[in-house]
């Protein structure tokens, strides 16, 4: 499922301002993801690693894992904007039908919550990370039917999501990191080219 989320990271020029509430993490128009907010999705994650076995697992800690949750959120906010756009509705149905697929995939419902730790995915996510996967589905379907190539549907899915989230403008609390425009990625706003090199004179 990680890797179906990452498809969704999509490159985006825009203007990253400091948000004027300190208790914002982020702003994408009128949605606000709270730092408390945040936060606790992040403990959420972590009490579920306690309860499987992780010691096969690659996963975030730290600064990472709380940048990388608010990357997800900003995904299911920016394909929700896109799909009220469009008018794309994603019934209850379709969304438990996909959820029984994964359980399927996984190997059961006892083995959902590993598979939810091993994503990083908070149980309370599942819901709208399908929703969110569904709607790129259903765009992907409209494009085909319209005539668009199969190497230019997500190239377009991601053209509409950029086209709405810049028109929604996005503001990232400088705390969590900074919006990348090349990598598509809220990233740590400090990296390598940012640091003080030392003087060789």
């Amino acid at each position: 499922m990680k890797k179906i989320l990452t498809a969704l990271a999509l490159a985006t020029a825009l203007v990253l301002t400091g948000c004027s509430n300190v208790d914002s993490a982020l702003t994408l128009g009128d949605t606000k993801i709270t730092t408390t907010e945040l936060l606790a999705n992040v403990d959420v994650v972590l009490a579920e690693r306690a309860k499987v076995d992780t010691t096969q697992m690659q996963l975030e800690t730290g600064e990472t894992l709380v940048r990388n949750q608010l990357q997800f959120q900003l995904l299911i906010a920016g394909f929700t904007a896109v799909a009220e756009d469009l008018k794309i509705e994603v019934t209850n149905s379709e969304v438990a039908s996909r959820r029984a697929e994964i359980v399927e995939q996984v190997g059961g419902e006892e083995l959902l919550p590993q598979a939810l730790v091993a994503a990083s995915i908070a149980p309370q996510d599942l819901e709208p990370y399908l929703r969110a996967i569904l709607v790129t589905e259903k765009i992907g379907q409209a494009l085909a039917q319209t005539g668009f190539a199969e190497e230019e549907i997500q190239p377009r899915i991601q053209e509409l999501f950029v086209e709405k989230v810049t028109e929604l403008k996005i503001n990232v609390n400088p705390r969590y990191g900074k919006w990348d425009a090349t990598t598509g990625q809220i990233i740590a706003a400090v990296v390598a080219s940012d640091a003080v090199t030392p003087s060789t004179e």
